[in-house]
């Protein structure tokens, strides 16, 4: 089987036994709620599963637990990082704790972010008297 169909099996398996954290971040950000960006849940980018992607701001969600503090988990990360930085994707994360304990400080956080790339992706407005 091709990797790509693996990597899009992996990416449905996913989407079915999401985390706790996973599952309440996705009740703001399913249906357009925040800001009316749609995202997905575990989108297949490249060779990476992102756990949340927006599209139309380049915008990728992570929602880490433990194995993410973890050397491996660290490196990879910055490998994973890396690659969406060199594709102009940004990159927000956040650990389990804090959504699950912090879900309205995460949520404001993730509204700068998706504001600043709002204001970034729209054309510069036209002088007065042009």
């Amino acid at each position: 089987m091709p990797a790509y169909h693996t990597q899009r099996e992996h990416a449905r398996a996913l989407r079915s036994n999401m985390t706790d954290a996973e599952q309440r971040l996705w009740r703001y950000l399913r249906r357009r709620q925040l800001l009316d960006v749609q995202f997905y849940r575990q989108r297949p980018l490249g060779s990476f599963i992102a756990d949340f992607w927006a599209p139309a701001l380049k915008l990728v969600v992570e929602v880490d637990g433990g194995q993410h503090f973890e050397a491996e988990g660290v490196a990879s990360d910055a490998r994973r990082d890396g690659w969406m930085r060199e594709q102009g994707i940004r990159v927000v994360r956040f650990d389990n704790r804090q959504v699950l304990c912090e879900t309205e400080q995460v949520l404001e956080a993730l509204l700068g972010v998706m504001k600043e790339r709002l204001a970034a992706s729209l054309p510069p407005s036209p002088a007065k008297g042009d």
